[in-house]
């Protein structure tokens, strides 16, 4: 995907909007079209479908993030839950409404040649750190499921009860298969369009996910016999088995980092965007608007009908709870398969922004090149197999990264891109006051976040459960 085409910035001054044509006349929800002229871009001709991009975009959304779902409407509650969700799904949209924007005046579809033409040489780095940081945060998080659940599927397919110590019964000798053996071949495409088939298989896994959490609402009883095998004494607690609307604990900390994560999609916009056949503004809004919809709605059926599965006894993996209650059972066998084949052909769709931000940093000039393409793939697979072979926790996987480079990508950058590229609105005009206010919610959203989830680590173990 590395379209070595892309611009540096210098030679992209371009032909976009009428003269005196306001830049906020086309909002993020799309309507019918004002006459103006298209913009032209001369990055790269795409030859991606509508159909393709809008699979690689809900792929690019959905991915581990749905399996820590339950566990955060388990720890706010129903309505809080949904007011968050909604909340930072529209954020989303808008957040990818500035950014194509800023790409839109300025005719370049790269993250980090927006942030060079923003802030100079030191936006480009900021742009590319942050896109990096996010995306081997993905990548690990990813093969961290992997890492847990293959075992566990290889394992109940052999009928063993436990594991007796084979090699291929370890999760770091399997995520390191599967990274040479899936995971490489298809990050070595030379554009990120071909994944579109991979795409549409990996959201069909995971739709056969949603379907069986929504089935085994009705088949696994409150409360669960087969939590007594498992955890402490004292099962039945008082209200074990309610739905609980507002909740607020010491886990509640987590949640709106686990939300901001599952929503990001922003390294992708740009690529995919790059490669969408008859590319407009309005165009790839559409594909994110429809992309972002699909996922909230499977978010929020995911959440609901996991949580009023287990309730309080909600895991911040959502199959591990699964598993306490019948480890071989065939359809949560299925749906472990179903859900390692889906974040397995995610990594390769969060590798590509990647690899283009390292591109646009370390060889901005230079024509494509195998050797680089391939290198870099390689290099970047290397970090993430270390990451995910040394981080004992997935949650503080979802929480760390989702409130530092979360936000950034979200709030911050775009925001700051539309303030600074968007030069036909005066600063006090009301475009540019919401793009600042953006901005700052970020900042106030990663500062919250991180001292949240600081406290909960310095403290969690003196603190009740807060159940």
């Amino acid at each position: 995907m590395e379209l070595q085409k892309l611009t540096n910035g210098h030679h992209q001054d371009f032909q976009h909007l009428e003269e005196g044509e306001s830049p906020e006349r086309e909002e993020f929800l799309p309507h019918k079209s004002d006459g103006g002229n298209p913009t032209q871009f001369t990055d790269f001709e795409g030859k991606t479908s509508f159909g393709m991009s809008v699979f690689n975009l809900s792929n690019a959304i959905m991915g581990s993030g749905i399996l820590g779902l339950s566990y955060a409407m388990a720890n706010t509650g129903i309505i809080l839950f949904l007011v968050l969700l909604t909340s930072i799904a529209v954020l989303s949209l808008y957040s990818v409404h500035l950014l194509l924007r800023s790409a839109e005046v300025v005719g370049i579809r790269a993250y980090e040649q927006l942030g060079k033409r923003a802030f100079g040489h030191p936006g480009k780095i900021l742009a590319a750190v942050v896109i990096t940081m996010h995306n081997i945060g993905a990548m690990s998080s990813y093969l961290f499921i992997v890492k847990y659940e293959l075992p566990l599927v290889i394992q109940a397919f052999l009928g063993l009860q436990h594991s007796s110590g084979e090699w291929f019964l370890n999760g770091n000798y399997l995520i390191i298969i599967v990274s040479v053996f899936i995971i490489l071949p298809l990050a070595l495409m030379r554009q990120l369009g071909y994944l579109g088939y991979t795409s549409g298989f990996s959201l069909t896994c995971m739709v056969f996910f949603l379907i069986s959490v929504i089935y085994k609402k009705f088949n696994i009883p409150c409360p669960f016999d087969g939590f007594t095998n498992h955890t402490a004494e004292n099962i039945s607690i008082d209200g074990e088995c309610e739905a609980k609307y507002f909740t607020i604990n010491q886990q509640t900390a987590y949640t709106v980092p686990i939300l901001a994560f599952a929503f990001v999609c922003h390294p992708e916009v740009l690529p995919i965007y790059t490669e969408l056949r008859n590319p407009t503004k309005r165009r790839m809004q559409a594909i994110a608007n429809v992309s972002i919809l699909g996922m909230f709605v499977m978010y929020l059926l995911t959440a609901i009908f996991g949580y009023l599965t287990f309730y309080l006894n909600t895991e911040a993996e959502l199959l591990h709870t699964y598993s306490k209650v019948d480890p071989l059972d065939t359809l949560i066998l299925c749906v472990r398969l179903a859900v390692l084949v889906a974040v397995t052909l995610t990594v390769p769709v969060v590798l590509f922004p990647i690899r283009r931000a390292l591109l646009q940093l370390l060889f901005p000039d230079k024509p494509f090149h195998w050797l680089r393409h391939i290198s870099i793939a390689l290099c970047l697979l290397f970090i993430a197999n270390l990451l995910v072979i040394f981080v004992p926790n997935i949650r503080d996987i979802f929480g760390i990264i989702g409130a530092t480079s979360a936000p950034s990508l979200i709030f911050i950058l775009p925001g700051l891109f539309y303030i600074r590229i968007v030069s036909t609105e005066p600063m006090k005009s009301r475009p540019k006051i919401q793009a600042a206010c953006f901005t700052a919610l970020g900042f106030i959203f990663m500062s919250m976040s991180l001292t949240f989830i600081t406290l909960d680590w310095v403290y969690g173990e003196n603190r009740s459960g807060g159940h």
